[in-house]
C-alpha cells in the first residue's frame, strides 16, 4: 500500500489547484467582460451556485468527510475497501438521481431561496432556465468527489486535483466559441455546466479504474457499513447544510442591492485562490493521512503531520491575506475592469475583497482543524459549531445590511469563519497530544504574521509608484506581475531573516514528503 506523503501530496494538489484557480480567473474575466454585473450574469451565477451548493452538501462537505476516514482505515487494515467503495458509489448515485429529478420540479423556489430579490423580476425566469439545464452537474461532480476520495486515500492525488481544471478549460473554450458563433453567452455557459461535470467524472473514474477501483453503476443496497456511513455522514450533512445557509444568507442580502451578487462573486474568486491552493490542498491530503495514523495509533506522527500542515498553511496564507487587505483595488481593477465591468464595479468589489482577506486565515485554519474530528469519525461537534457560526453570520449579515449594505454579507462570512476556528480549537483540547500543535508551529506562525505585515507596508508603497502603469491597458498586466513579485520577494527575504521559515527546509519537505 502506498504511503501518503504530506509534502509532495500538498505540492501536487496545490499546483493543480493553482492552475485551476488561474483558469478560473480567466473564466471570470471573460464572464465579466461579456456580461458585466448585469441581470444575465447574476442569473447565471445564481443558477451555477445551486448545484455547487448541494455538491458541497452531498459530496465534499458531508459524504466524503465520513467516507474518506472509513475507507482509509479499511485500507490500513487491508480488508473490505473495494466493496465499501462500490456500495458507497451506488448509494450516492441512487440518492442523487432522485434528488436531481425532484429539484427540476421545485427549481423556481430553489432559485428564490438563493436570491429572494429576484421575485417579480425577469432574472427569476432566466435563473430558473439556466439552473434546470445545469443542475445535473451535481450528480456528475458528487460521484467524481467520491472517486477523488478513493484516489486521495490511495495517495494518488494528480487526477482528482486536475479534474477542476477541465471545468474552467471548457468554460473558456465555450465562451470563445459562443462569441465567434454569435450564441448567447448565458445559454452557452449554462449548457457547458453538465458537459464539464461529465468530463470531470470520466477523468477520475478512469484514474480510479487504473488504480484497481473500477466502480460500475448498479442498484444500491443497504449494508451494515453503508448504514454506519450514513449515521456518521448525517451530522456532517447537517453541518454542510448550515454552511450553505450562511451562503444563502449572504446571497439573499446581496440580491437586494443591484450588482452585489456579481461583486461578491468576483471577490469570492480572489480569496478562493489562496484558500484553494493552500487550505483545500492541505485538507485533502491531511484527512486520509491522519485517519491512517490514528488507525495505527501513531500519536507522534499525527502531531507532526498536524503541526507541519498548520505551519505551511500559515506561511503561505498570511501574506496572501495581507495582500488582499493592502491592495484589493489594483488586483480587481487589473483583472476584471474591462468591457461591461466598470470602475464603480471595481471599487465595490475591492471593498468586499479586503473584508474577505481578513477572514482568509480563518477559512484556511478550518481546513487544518476539521480533519482532527473527521479522522476520528466525529461529525457531531463540527455540526454544533457550524450552528453557532450560522447564528453569527445571520445576525451580522442581516442586522448590518441597512447600515453597510452588501458588505454586511462579507463581514458576516469573515467573522463566522473566526468563530468556527475558535470553537474547533477549543473542542480539540480533549483529543490528547495527537491534536496539539507543537512549539515550532507557534514560534513560526508569529514570525510569519510579522513578516506579512512588513510585506503589506512594502506593497502599499510599491503600488503608489506603479499606479500610473496599472491603469495603462498595454502594460497593466506586467505592472501587476511586478507588484506581486515585489510582495513575494519581500516576504521571502523578511520571513527568512525573521526565522518564519527556511526556504531550504520547505524545498526539502516538498521533495521528500
Amino acid at each position: 500500500m502506498r504511503a501518503i506523503r504530506l509534502g509532495s501530496g500538498f505540492l501536487t494538489v496545490g499546483s493543480w489547484t493553482l492552475l485551476s484557480r488561474v483558469l478560473g480567473f480567466v473564466r471570470d474575466i471573460l464572464i465579466a467582460a461579456f456580461l458585466g454585473a448585469g441581470p444575465v450574469a447574476e442569473a447565471f451565477l445564481i443558477a451555477f451556485s445551486l448545484p455547487n451548493m448541494f455538491r458541497r452538501f452531498f459530496a465534499e462537505g458531508a459524504f466524503n468527510m465520513a467516507f474518506v476516514p472509513m475507507f482509509s482505515k479499511k485500507l490500513e487494515a487491508g480488508e473490505g475497501a473495494h466493496d465499501f467503495a462500490r456500495d458507497a458509489f451506488a448509494g450516492l448515485a441512487g440518492l442523487l438521481i432522485v434528488f436531481t429529478l425532484l429539484a427540476q420540479l421545485f427549481m423556481p423556489w430553489l432559485v428564490l431561496a438563493m436570491a429572494g430579490g429576484f421575485a417579480g423580476d425577469a432574472r427569476l425566469d432566466l435563473a430558473t432556465y439556466f439552473a434546470r439545464i445545469g443542475f445535473v452537474y451535481i450528480l456528475f461532480i458528487s460521484l467524481a468527489a467520491l472517486l477523488s476520495g478513493v484516489l486521495n486515500a490511495l495517495g494518488r492525488f494528480t487526477a482528482a486535483a486536475a479534474a477542476p481544471v477541465l471545468l474552467n478549460v471548457l468554460f473558456i473554450g465555450a465562451m470563445g466559441l459562443g462569441h465567434l458563433s454569435g450564441w448567447p453567452i448565458g445559454d452557452t455557459l449554462a449548457w457547458t455546466v453538465p458537459l464539464a461535470g461529465l468530463a470531470q467524472l470520466m477523468l477520475v473514474w478512469t484514474a480510479a479504474a487504473r488504480a484497481g477501483y473500477r466502480l460500475r453503476p448498479r442498484m444500491p443496497r443497504m449494508t451494515p457499513e453503508l448504514k454506519r456511513l450514513a449515521i456518521i455522514a448525517a451530522p456532517a450533512a447537517l453541518a454542510g447544510g448550515v454552511v450553505q445557509v450562511n451562503l444563502l444568507v449572504g446571497r439573499q442580502v446581496a440580491s437586494f442591492f443591484d450588482g452585489a451578487i456579481a461583486w461578491l462573486n468576483y471577490a469570492d474568486r480572489l480569496y478562493q485562490l489562496p484558500l484553494g491552493v493552500v487550505g483545500i490542498a492541505i485538507g485533502v491530503v491531511l484527512l486520509p493521512d491522519l485517519s491512517r495514523r490514528l488507525q495505527a495509533e501513531d500519536t507522534v506522527g499525527s502531531q507532526n503531520a498536524l503541526s507541519r500542515a498548520g505551519e505551511i498553511t500559515l506561511i503561505l496564507t498570511l501574506p496572501a491575506a495581507a495582500a488582499l487587505v493592502a491592495i484589493p483595488g489594483p488586483l480587481i481593477g487589473t483583472l476584471f475592469q474591462r468591457g461591461a465591468f466598470t470602475a464603480q464595479d471595481t471599487a465595490a468589489t475591492a471593498l468586499a475583497v479586503a473584508i474577505y482577506g481578513l477572514g482568509l486565515p480563518a477559512f484556511v485554519i478550518q481546513k487544518v482543524l476539521q480533519p482532527l474530528y473527521f479522522a476520528r469519525e466525529d461529525t457531531r461537534r463540527p455540526f454544533y459549531y457550524a450552528l453557532v457560526a450560522m447564528a453569527v453570520n445571520a445576525a451580522l449579515a442581516v442586522g448590518l445590511a441597512p447600515v453597510i449594505g452588501y458588505l454586511a454579507a462579507a463581514l458576516g462570512t469573515t467573522l463566522a469563519g473566526w468563530a468556527t476556528v475558535a470553537l474547533l480549537w477549543r473542542g480539540s483540547r480533549d483529543m490528547g497530544d495527537a491534536a496539539r500543535l507543537d512549539t515550532r508551529f507557534w514560534s513560526r506562525a508569529g514570525k510569519a504574521l510579522l513578516a506579512s505585515l512588513f510585506m503589506a507596508v512594502i506593497l502599499v508603497a510599491a503600488h503608489s509608484l506603479l499606479e500610473p502603469l496599472l491603469v495603462m491597458a498595454t502594460v497593466r498586466y506586467a505592472a501587476l506581475a511586478l507588484l506581486v513579485a515585489v510582495g513575494m520577494g519581500s516576504y521571502a527575504v523578511i520571513g527568512q531573516a525573521l526565522g518564519a521559515f527556511h526556504l531550504s527546509e520547505l524545498k526539502a519537505s516538498l521533495r521528500r514528503g
